[in-house]
């Protein structure tokens, strides 16, 4: 069998690999596979250009299974592989820790205003207003703020320990109620109750027809007007529009966004220029940790016939 490994993966263990009975071959993720791999029967893909998994799913006849490094493989899913004959596995989990750590981040940014006071920097003046002590009705501490996060998924159960030691009190939304890793879990119906009685909304939902606008302009209308929101799962959950009206208006304090609905953000895009909007360059989850391992546990339940990690 032929493997195809990116070459888009930093420092990836290459040799981790190896002792299969599989060739590995590197592959450039931005331009067409080369015509001598084209009989390859496993595909691992990072950051492949739109043209690249498009070709790909045309020529690669041979291809049995795909092994996707993202958390959510909506570029491979929308590429045109035919599905019932190819396995595909995601890269969840590989991405806990650095979403988690960029989420938290982005939070403490907006709790302390460090945006805010980026931008008096840079006119060399100081900021009198922000070294003393902020409204408690304001979103100025983890310290008794109340977090939920929407899309209670592995990222989410990373973040919670932190939020929770920092002294945040948590709660999530899901597609059903429950309690998980010690919080307590909501589903959707629940957001009319929840999304007033909130100091920070973090999105963390998969890319999806189901997810599409999902925080419009009636549920940012909930949110206390102290309140901030993070998005840090896909860009098609916020109608950002609405949120930019929202924002002009007063009717939340803030938001900062890791992701969009078009990438990289145009030049025209409202959000630039809207208050109190950090943007983040879809940096949050560029930094996937461990997949050497997952490949290699993925690859030896492969070849024996298993149930291979993480399918789709």
């Amino acid at each position: 069998m032929k493997l195809l490994y990116p070459t888009s993966v930093p420092n990836l263990d290459v040799q981790s690999l190896q002792g299969f009975s599989v060739t590995l071959h590197p592959y450039d993720v931005k331009v067409p596979i080369p015509e001598e791999h084209i009989d390859a029967e496993i595909l691992v893909t990072w950051a492949n250009s739109t043209e690249n998994l498009k070709d790909a799913a045309q020529r690669l006849k041979s291809l049995k299974w795909i092994q996707s490094l993202a958390a959510g493989p909506n570029d491979v899913l929308s590429a045109g592989f035919d599905s019932s004959r190819i396995v595909i596995t995601t890269g969840v989990s590989l991405h806990d820790y650095p979403v988690a750590e960029h989420t938290l981040g982005l939070l403490l940014n907006g709790a302390r205003h460090f945006y805010e006071m980026r931008d008096y920097q840079l006119q060399s003046k100081w900021p009198a207003h922000l070294g003393g002590s902020f409204p408690r009705s304001d979103f100025t501490t983890l310290r008794d703020s109340r977090v939920l996060i929407w899309g209670f998924g592995s990222i989410a159960k990373t973040l919670t320990p932190t939020l929770t030691a920092l002294g945040a009190h948590v709660k999530g939304i899901a597609r059903s109620y429950g309690v998980r890793n010690g919080i307590e879990v909501f589903a959707e119906d629940k957001l009319p109750e929840l999304l007033p009685e909130t100091d920070a909304l973090v999105m963390i939902l998969p890319g999806s027809e189901s997810t599409t606008n999902v925080l419009n302009a009636e549920r940012l209308k909930l949110l206390p007007k102290h309140a901030w929101v993070v998005n840090v799962g896909r860009g098609v959950s916020v109608d950002e529009d609405a949120l930019v009206d929202a924002l002009e208006k007063g009717e939340i304090a803030g938001a900062a966004l890791d992701v969009f609905k078009e990438e990289p953000l145009p030049a025209s895009s409202r959000l630039w220029k809207a208050p109190n909007l950090i943007i983040s360059p879809h940096a949050a989850g560029g930094r996937p940790r461990g997949c050497a391992e997952l490949i290699a546990d993925n690859l030896r339940r492969f070849i024996a016939g298993q149930q291979l990690k993480n399918v789709i």
